[in-house]
């Protein structure tokens, strides 16, 4: 339209991610929200629909953009389950290694922040957590080991990833990370092995 100002809206949903991932909802600020993405207040809100409703579309570029990776990783290894978690755990340590985005994660990020949250923001988290347990549930589905042993695995799984997340944003080396999330593969391993071993 003319004498209206353009802009890459996927560009500022990237900027504002950024914002939240580095900062924490309560610490993202609509100046540094505006600042990262170079609209004032009127045009975010006009945008986006306000902090809240970016907070929420920012999430789920996030999970889009890496929940895509994690899928193609767990998939990739049809009926066996370690391998899958084993790409899923080299996914999320490139992520975490990567120099051009913010450390942690921004699901874990705001996980942690969840009881500071609008009660609408912490149910769009943890259904965010949910899916990637799903995901991780479906890797599993090719062992024969009990349904519920599978279910606490794929939840043991997704908390060991929101825990290196958090570590990294402490500064713990690369070293310690690939040291518990290859603890966490020998874990799921030896207890697909003992479980399916009972049942036969």
């Amino acid at each position: 339209m003319s004498g209206r100002k353009q802009f890459d809206v996927g560009a500022a949903l990237d900027q504002a991610m950024r914002v939240f991932w580095q900062r924490g909802y309560a610490d993202a600020s609509l100046d540094a929200l505006g600042a990262a993405t170079g609209l004032g207040r009127g045009s975010l809100y006009g945008a986006f629909g306000g902090k809240d409703a970016l907070f929420r579309q920012c999430l789920d570029r996030y999970a889009t953009t890496y929940g895509a990776q994690y899928e193609q990783a767990l998939t990739a290894h049809p009926g066996d389950p370690v391998r899958a978690v084993e790409a899923f755990f080299d996914v999320v340590l490139a992520r975490i290694a990567d120099p051009s985005v913010p450390a942690g994660c921004l699901i874990a990020q705001s996980a942690a922040q969840s009881p500071t949250l609008k009660e609408d923001n912490s149910a769009h988290v943890r259904a965010l957590l949910d899916t990637q347990r799903r995901r991780v549930r479906a890797a599993l589905a090719g062992s024969s080991a009990d349904p519920h042993v599978l279910d606490e695995l794929a939840t043991f799984v997704v908390a060991v990833n929101q825990s290196l997340a958090l570590l990294s944003r402490t500064g713990t080396p690369d070293a310690e990370l690939r040291s518990v999330a290859r603890l966490a593969c020998t874990t799921v391993a030896d207890t697909l092995t003992r479980t399916t071993a009972v049942q036969n």
